[in-house]
């Protein structure tokens, strides 16, 4: 087997090993952020006419767990290595750091996925949604997982310990995620925050994917799209560069 072919196949089994803790406890925090706030906004919220407020909510839990265990899926598999030592193997196997960067990329993609779609499934108890537009969910959907997946590398690279990746997670990932639109509308917010809002990338991520499930959206999926790609693109160059220079790997 091949370098690139078998770290992504290290990478998968890692996550699908512990698939209690990777994949079924992100199942369930969401199932019960889907009850604990359906149950007491239900009867009173409707973001848009004709829309409940469950079927509003289910397509931002569900990207949300994607984008969340997509960072995580990387971001924890390299600073495990380096607090390890065992990431020499992989820097001093015939690896180039395009296939580095693929394999990790590729794995935490797979993971967002698979976690995305159980929620899907056990949400579809609550809200069985006819699909309008299955391009846009898939395209939004790969979009989300490879731009958190290689945003989770570059924290890997740049967290020294544990406790600095879970600073970049606290403080930046999950800001980005609960204010951007998972739980309410941002025509909700004043004019500042409204503007505010669509500095936010995950924002788009958020709004174009639940374009997919109710059809309606707060801004143009079109643009959230351009954004969103614009986005992946500048973040893998970064993440790119970092793995060629070896900065905090190849020391």
């Amino acid at each position: 087997m091949s370098g690139l072919p078998a770290l992504f196949y290290k990478e998968m089994l890692r996550f699908w090993k512990v698939v209690v803790q990777t994949v079924v406890a992100p199942v369930v925090t969401a199932l019960l952020y889907l009850l604990i706030f359906s149950h007491v906004l239900e009867a009173h919220v409707q973001v848009y006419p004709g829309v409940a407020y469950t079927a509003f909510l289910v397509p931002g839990l569900v990207m949300m767990s994607m984008l969340q265990n997509a960072f995580s899926n990387s971001s924890s598999s390299l600073i495990q290595s380096k607090m390890q030592g065992n990431i020499v193997f992989v820097l001093v196997a015939p690896l180039s750091y395009l296939e580095f960067f693929l394999a990790y990329l590729g794995a935490a993609v797979i993971r967002g996925l698979v976690v995305g779609a159980g929620v899907w499934a056990v949400t579809w108890v609550f809200v069985p949604f006819v699909m309008p537009h299955w391009g846009w969910l898939l395209a939004y959907a790969l979009l989300a997982c490879a731009i958190l997946g290689a945003l989770g590398i570059v924290a890997g690279i740049w967290a020294e310990k544990y406790d600095q990746l879970a600073a970049f997670q606290n403080f930046l990932i999950l800001p980005l995620t609960f204010l951007s639109g998972v739980f309410y509308s941002i025509h909700s917010l004043p004019a500042f925050w409204q503007t505010v809002s669509h500095f936010n990338p995950v924002f788009y991520l958020i709004d174009g994917f639940r374009y997919a499930f109710v059809g309606q959206s707060d801004a143009d999926p079109w643009l959230g799209l351009l954004v969103s790609f614009g986005c992946f693109v500048a973040i893998s160059a970064l993440t790119l560069m970092l793995l060629r220079s070896g900065y905090k790997l190849r020391h």
